[in-house]
């Protein structure tokens, strides 16, 4: 039975992400700080008989983050798989935004999941196997303020990651959904409709989530779940910076 670690795990992609695996049999550990909520998940993943930790912790706080970098270390319960999820939104107006609020988001999006690979590493490359999963976005190809600039750092680690390592069974892989119904959203303030975003770019992140692990356990190092996607990425490619950039106002 293989385990998978998963950070930001109390709502969202991270909470699907625990279902989809936990439906498929694999053991968890559940990151996030609201342990709470990262109970109430592991009592219901329960029912698929699979064994569910409940690691709670601020990612932000040096200390905690510690703590999960020591379980990602532990040889007697190795992790198989770490899905890098925790996350939060800012603001497109960078000017407007506090520095040291984007310094956090730079800090959770980037330092975090660096560390917490690096722990994840050493151990996965003595067993032979594991994957390392960054979720990313859609923004990482557009012009789109620091949560994209975040969001391609993830896409170029992890494929450097699985060029250098897949041939000794450890890869990585940017997750790049565009707009996917979650609370990620609401806890920017923003209700149902408020985006701005027409209906047809939207996803259920069931289907995100569903997609990317055929990719992940593939070993690809990018998934962009949906041919709707797919065919906006392939467009950004041949689409000027300024007019890319001025399409990415819509929405957050």
């Amino acid at each position: 039975m293989t385990r998978a670690l998963i950070t930001g795990a109390s709502t969202g992609l991270g909470a699907e992400y625990a279902r989809q695996l936990a439906a498929r049999g694999e053991d968890l550990v559940l990151v996030a700080r609201n342990e709470d909520a990262l109970r109430a998940l592991a009592a219901e993943l329960g029912r698929h008989g699979v064994g569910v930790e409940v690691l709670p912790a601020d990612l932000l706080d040096p200390d905690q983050l510690a703590r999960v970098e020591e379980r990602l270390r532990d040889p007697e319960a190795p992790v198989d798989m770490l899905v890098n999820n925790a996350g939060f939104g800012m603001s497109l107006a960078f000017h407007r935004n506090a520095v040291e609020d984007e310094v956090a988001h730079l800090r959770l999006h980037n330092e975090v999941p660096l560390r917490l690979m690096h722990a994840a590493l050493t151990g996965m490359l003595q067993r032979g196997h594991g994957r390392l999963v960054n979720i990313a976005s859609v923004a990482a190809f557009i012009p789109r303020s620091t949560y994209s600039a975040c969001k391609r750092w993830l896409v170029d680690i992890s494929r450097w990651i699985t060029g250098e390592y897949g041939r000794r069974g450890v890869t990585a892989t940017a997750v790049c959904p565009g707009y996917t119904h979650t609370e990620f959203h609401a806890r920017l303030g923003l209700a149902a409709g408020q985006e701005g975003v027409p209906g047809w770019m939207w996803l259920d992140a069931a289907d995100v989530v569903a997609e990317s692990l055929r990719d992940i356990d593939r070993g690809k190092a990018l998934s962009v779940p949906s041919r709707r996607y797919r065919a906006i990425v392939a467009l950004l490619k041949v689409v000027p910076a300024g007019l890319a950039a001025k399409a990415a106002t819509r929405g957050r």
